[in-house]
């Protein structure tokens, strides 16, 4: 009894938490938050990002008139300033031309949105697969993305477009199944990378299986790469659209697409009405470098090796 009392009194009270040890330690993401934050180029291009999508978002509400009215009205004129009533004049078809440019912007977002979706889906299944168990299934899936690469892909969405026609549903089809091979790649290079790290050796000790290992330890630690190829995918897909509809084999009438309104606006009357092709092409370039801006700040957000 005694030596149990001897004992506990030995006991030391527990030591107070100081501050140092309450503070959490800042995360990965967090720090890349705070980086991309510090980085202007990359914030202007996320402002100029965000207000393109609201304008594709609320282009209903926001557009004077429907993109595909036609106005018959004689007063009304193609040059830009003349009616008030269309600020912008109208286009070679009689409709606002205003109107068209903020609807234009809705088709360009959903293209460069949901192209690199498909692509990515797509590409990142297979690049696992292939960059994971390599062997026989990396020999087959690098020989299929060897003949893809042997295609020039407008050739081959010009095809597939002739075979399931113009539209909007089937360019974003079309440029998505074409647009796998680079996210292909990326992933496989990632997981060869990782397949042999030690969390992913303790982890196959412990029974995971290799569906575990891809999606719960291997695929986490490639997503930046992936995200940053994604950003850089968007303005590629929305470039891609609006020169297949400055082609004329693209979105189709009376749906506004950018590219389309560039390629309506080149003929004999541009040294005229020069603004139905500059325009469209101002706001293409804007969206791209704005994109392009924010790629390059989570390039630089996202690599571990920059000083915190």
């Amino acid at each position: 009894m005694e030596n149990k009392a001897t004992v506990e009194g030995t006991v030391k009270p527990a030591a107070p938490v100081t501050l140092r040890e309450t503070i959490v330690q800042r995360s990965l993401w967090m720090d890349a938050l705070r980086r991309f934050r510090r980085n202007r180029l990359a914030m202007a291009g996320l402002v100029v990002l965000a207000i393109l999508l609201l304008v594709a978002i609320f282009a209903d509400v926001i557009t004077p008139f429907p993109y595909d009215r036609v106005f018959l009205n004689l007063r009304a004129s193609t040059l830009p300033g003349v009616d008030p009533a269309h600020p912008l004049g109208l286009d070679t078809s009689s409709r606002d031309y205003l109107s068209r440019l903020i609807y234009g912007a809705r088709t360009s977002m959903t293209v460069g949105l949901l192209v690199p979706i498909i692509a990515f889906s797509i590409g990142i299944p297979l690049g696992s697969i292939s960059g994971y168990f390599g062997g026989k299934v990396d020999f087959g899936i690098q020989r299929v993305i060897d003949i893809a690469t042997a295609v020039p892909p407008l050739l081959f969405a010009l095809f597939l477009l002739s075979l399931l026609g113009n539209g909007l549903p089937n360019v974003i089809f079309v440029l998505g199944i074409t647009g796998w091979i680079e996210s292909t790649r990326l992933t496989r290079a990632q997981f060869l990378t990782y397949r042999e790290k030690e969390f992913v050796t303790a982890a196959r000790a412990l029974g995971a299986t290799g569906r575990e290992i891809i999606t719960r330890h291997i695929l986490p630690n490639a997503i930046s790469p992936l995200l940053i190829n994604f950003s850089i995918a968007i303005p590629l897909a929305i470039f891609a659209e609006a020169g297949l509809s400055f082609l004329g084999i693209g979105i189709s009438e009376p749906t506004a697409s950018w590219g389309k309104m560039v390629g309506g606006g080149i003929g004999n009357t541009i040294r005229v009405y020069y603004h139905l092709a500059l325009f469209p092409t101002l706001l293409v370039a804007l969206t791209m470098l704005a994109f392009s801006f924010v790629g390059d700040g989570l390039q630089e957000a996202l690599d571990p090796n920059r000083s915190q």
